[in-house]
């Protein structure tokens, strides 16, 4: 497989650049990424990833697009009300760039499909909205050694980690959370959203996805970004391997 003279042009930015180049550029070719959620997270992320020239894109999500989506996910339009957030995704990723393969999932994530989903892919965006779903995601990642981008936020506060926590040193998922998949979770209805905030976000997940493909400047596994609007301020923290983890501690 090569890059024709059209997808040379259209990916020169990256091809120019040391850390991806050429060879990069058909790493992300070959490349499967899966996106969990077409929401504030999954919007920019699955138009980024598109962008960059992922070879495969896989998106799961059971919901429709609604009308007060539009002040964040700036992948859908006022037209798009009502319609399949998966659908019109999948056609806008068409838009973007014909040369690569969209896959659009209308259903919900859940302990019983999850690995099939993961399984086909080589990188996990998980920008889905309640936690019962984040950590089956997360158990299917450490199950398969898919690397996790998980992403999120509220209110004027957004989050970013990588985990592939079957490595020796690194933390899982569940290091970080715990394991109560009936902790309550307050949605962006009830507690509102900076629309901008999650294309930082979203922009940020579809960055380290396309980093676990074509490794360039340091590791983000272990770490966390913690991002706060209000104080304009980046933080990143050291996340410690939990050594009783029942998910990736044996």
């Amino acid at each position: 497989m090569t890059l024709s003279d059209a997808e040379l042009e259209r990916y020169a930015r990256h091809i120019v650049l040391r850390e991806i180049g050429g060879g990069g550029q058909m790493r992300l070719k070959n490349a499967s990424v899966l996106v969990i959620g077409a929401g504030g997270i999954g919007a920019p992320a699955i138009q980024y990833l598109a962008a960059a020239g992922f070879g495969r894109l896989s998106i799961v999500d059971d919901d429709r697009v609604d009308l007060s989506n539009l002040q964040r996910q700036t992948l859908f339009g006022t037209d798009d009300v009502g319609r399949s957030k998966v659908n019109v995704a999948a056609r806008r990723v068409r838009a973007i760039n014909p040369h690569i393969e969209v896959l659009a999932w209308q259903h919900r994530i859940d302990p019983g499909n999850i690995d099939d989903h993961v399984r086909g892919a080589e990188v996990v965006i998980d920008g889905s909205d309640n936690f019962a779903t984040r950590l089956a995601v997360a158990d299917a990642c450490q199950r398969h050694h898919r690397p996790l981008v998980s992403a999120a936020v509220s209110e004027f506060e957004g989050q970013l980690g990588v985990f592939r926590g079957w490595e020796a040193d690194k933390p899982c998922y569940r290091c970080f959370v715990g394991g109560d998949p009936e902790r309550p979770g307050i949605s962006c209805a009830e507690q509102g959203v900076l629309g901008a905030l999650t294309g930082v976000m979203g922009s940020l997940a579809a960055l380290e996805a396309i980093r676990a493909i074509v490794p360039f400047g340091e590791d983000p596994a272990g770490k966390l970004l913690l991002v706060d609007a209000l104080a304009f301020r980046f933080r990143t923290l050291t996340l410690p391997k939990d050594p009783g983890c029942p998910s990736c501690s044996h």
